[in-house]
């Protein structure tokens, strides 16, 4: 189709002399300005032949981000995958380098301008992905919205609306998507279809798609139009976000889906369960192997090769991934709404994904962040049929994975729909029941609500002990459970005590060296270091660190996490060069492991600042540690105690550079923080109101 206007306005602008980096399309769902972009590209291809051009998809954050790992591969971007956290950052300091030269980067369905302007976890420093966007005189940034306001947000005045199609662009459109061009000789029938579709390219293409596969006339098809009952076109219309303009007509998108929606159920059953199937997981990035299986391969590639000819999903050409169109979703839904089969389609969903995901164990992670989109708008439906032990589990596994991933809030939800539901189906008694009442009370620990976390803990050790016995290794998990919680709020002597019970009971069941017995090797050993017994914490660490390595493996992120509590207490020994060492060590893994901005990766950041520190590297080391602190804030919430102790850290490095004033309103609000988070009594608490006082004195 031809979109000369607007093209032609597209290439005014980022021909301007004073440079415009950034235009806007913007139009109704199904008008066709993904087409307008892709034209554009095309042309802007053909007119600059040096320039590279980028695609990035932005219905989800996601999508967005694996979109981004794509172009930084195309870039060449060394240590991408290490790095892949950061991917936004990296991509845009590659772009914004006048050497690299020309390039255009299309963001297409930018509908949703949070995803801009909300913070965002992956990013050091400025918090929004709109500032992270690449800037150069030698490129330029196009974005497809449906939302005005995100559309002047991202681009300014550089918007270019996208009306409705003409005659002769609709015209256009219709005769390139037949098979049979004759078709159009009957020009009464010509006309009164693209008017009855409203001159919508989705539309046109769907109603061509049908025409070519059924072979009838255009004349045949705009009765069936006519014939379709405007109550079920209403049904399927339901919650399009731009029904408005389809005032005293039925809605062209949703009939032309309904009519071919029926021609797929006859003639191809499987596309028709697939279509049903992507309409209750999220609508973009959906991995083929998520997908029921077919009875053959043959099967599979047919139907989805349906869907594809009748513009319901797109194929990305990189990988075996499927798009759905957002509309196509929504009529979907709509239409098994109605059919009340909704419920029974978001089970079956709920199954698959539940037999395809994999466990929580990092060595899977690439696989099972594919999946957690799906997984959680899965989760999020509320129907009866999905009710029972395949959601309860795929829940669990959701509930590890987000936790594994550092997203604590998310793991916090779904450990206490599991403990809620067990609760129901099985009592508050049963083993089952109390196991997720101990995971709740983790994910509650990891948000530094420790008070909820002891009481969750104690219930646990409690029907524990009742159900299982004292020496039961579920048993000693609560034990060791409640005695980190009790050294988070500095209940030291209790947790020691609860430590050494949790370490005995698990030597005599399980073996000095089973990674549950090192788990408890390694809470004694800090612990022990809270208390000063530094010695004997080391001692305990560097047992821990070589029983981890030899059942788990160097790279292990239980490894790491050893290697990182054998660099704290090297530190406070003074022994400054092997805790550097060990720490880049633990720095180096983590990254790789977890990424960038996981809160395990973020605590060998902070203790690589403090090494800084005790150098005497004050800038280095305040540099760290404002990371640090803004992450955290970010990741963690601004009262959550690792950000408090990353401010402690930084409120120290100003006052070693004499900058007295800063430091004193840093641990100021850190005291204040402390005292409402852990209490008056805590000795970090106790720890940042000594040393705010004596810095006061000292500036008397």
């Amino acid at each position: 189709m031809g979109r000369i206007s607007e093209i032609a306005q597209i290439n005014a602008l980022l021909a301007n002399e004073s440079r415009c980096e950034r235009v806007a399309i913007v139009g109704l769902g199904g008008v066709g300005k993904t087409q307008v972009a892709l034209e554009f590209a095309h042309q802007w291809r053909e007119k600059h032949a040096d320039c590279a051009v980028f695609w990035i998809p932005v219905t989800n954050v996601e999508s967005m981000l694996e979109a981004y790992l794509e172009v930084g591969r195309q870039l060449q971007i060394p240590n991408l995958e290490q790095e892949k956290a950061e991917v936004q950052k990296l991509v845009q300091r590659r772009l914004s380098q006048e050497s690299f030269g020309r390039w255009l980067l299309v963001f297409d369905n930018a509908d949703d301008i949070n995803v801009w302007t909300e913070s965002a976890g992956s990013i050091t420093g400025s918090s929004r992905r709109i500032d992270h966007l690449p800037k150069s005189k030698h490129g330029s940034i196009l974005f497809t919205s449906r939302s005005r306001r995100a559309a002047t947000k991202l681009a300014g005045k550089n918007v270019v609306s996208v009306g409705e199609m003409d005659d002769t662009m609709a015209k256009a459109l219709l005769e390139s998507s037949l098979t049979d061009r004759d078709l159009l000789e009957d020009d009464q029938a010509t006309a009164d279809l693209l008017l009855k579709l409203t001159y919508l390219p989705l539309a046109i293409v769907q109603a061509a798609a049908y025409i070519n596969e059924i072979q009838i006339s255009l004349s045949e098809y705009s009765t069936l139009l006519d014939d379709t009952e405007q109550d079920t076109i209403d049904i399927l219309s339901e919650e399009f976000e731009d029904e408005g303009r389809y005032v005293d007509i039925k809605n062209p998108i949703a009939t032309t889906w309904l009519i071919s929606f029926e021609q797929i159920r006859t003639c191809d059953p499987l596309a028709a369960e697939y279509l049903s199937f992507m309409a209750c997981v999220d609508a973009k990035d959906i991995p083929q192997s998520l997908l029921p299986p077919a009875q053959s391969a043959k099967k599979a590639v047919d139907a989805i090769g349906t869907l594809t000819a009748y513009s319901f999903v797109t194929k990305h050409k990189t990988d075996q991934v499927l798009d759905l169109h957002r509309l196509v979703h929504l009529a979907t839904r709509n239409w098994l709404r109605t059919e009340k089969s909704l419920g029974q389609w978001a089970a079956k969903v709920i199954q698959r994904l539940e037999y395809v995901f994999p466990d929580s164990d990092h060595t899977n992670r690439s696989v099972w962040r594919m999946y957690l989109p799906h997984a959680r708008y899965a989760l999020d439906a509320d129907f009866e049929e999905i009710a029972g032990e395949a959601k309860m589990g795929l829940l669990w596994t959701f509930a590890g994975c987000t936790r594994s991933d550092g997203r604590y809030k998310e793991a916090e939800e779904a450990y206490r729909k599991v403990m809620e539901g067990r609760e129901k189906a099985l009592g508050k008694e049963h083993p089952d029941t109390l196991t997720s009442v101990s995971n709740l009370a983790l994910a509650l620990q990891d948000q530094g609500k420790y008070e909820a976390a002891e009481e969750m803990n104690r219930r646990a050790l409690e029907g524990c002990e009742k159900a299982l016995g004292k020496e039961h290794p579920d048993t000693l998990t609560s034990v060791s459970n409640l005695a980190l919680v009790l050294q988070y709020q500095g209940k030291y002597e209790a947790a020691e005590e609860m430590n050494r019970r949790a370490l005995e009971g698990r030597e005599k069941a399980l073996g000095k060296d089973h990674p549950n017995t090192l788990t408890s090797v390694s809470n004694l050993a800090l612990v022990l270091q809270y208390q000063g017994k530094y010695e004997a914490a080391e001692e305990m660490n560097w047992r821990a660190l070589e029983g981890y390595e030899k059942a788990l493996g160097k790279e292990h992120p239980d490894t790491l996490t050893s290697v990182s509590n054998l660099v704290s207490v090297l530190q406070y020994q003074g022994k400054y060069e092997a805790a550097e060492e060990m720490n880049r060590r633990a720095l180096e893994g983590r990254e790789k492991a977890l990424g960038k901005d996981h809160p395990d990766t973020l605590t060998s950041v902070s203790i690589l600042a403090l090494t800084y520190t005790n150098q005497g590297q004050w800038k280095e080391a305040e540099e760290l540690q404002v990371q640090v602190m803004e992450t955290r804030k970010r990741l963690l919430g601004d009262e959550h105690p690792d950000t408090l102790t990353a401010m402690n850290n930084l409120a120290f490095t100003l006052q070693y550079q004499s900058r007295n004033e800063e430091a004193i309103s840093l641990m100021g609000a850190c005291f204040q923080l402390r005292k409402k988070t852990l209490g008056s009594h805590h000795p970090y608490t106790k720890m940042s109101f000594e040393l705010l006082n004596e810095w006061r004195i000292g500036t008397t």
